[in-house]
């Protein structure tokens, strides 16, 4: 009975370290710095190509 007690304390500590980490992780939404972004138009220096069906 002990060590299933221990298992599920391990279980819960790994769920709730899972869960700490996904939530500092970093990986989210960042708004664009458009004083970064380079002055162009992709669709101006596009090259006009033949369609092949």
């Amino acid at each position: 009975m002990v060590i299933i007690i221990l298992l599920a304390a391990l279980a819960l500590a790994g769920v709730v370290a899972t869960l700490v980490e996904l939530r500092r992780d970093g990986f989210r939404a960042v708004a664009t710095d458009w004083t970064r972004v380079a002055e162009r138009d992709s669709l101006s220096d596009a090259e006009a190509s033949p369609i092949y069906r």
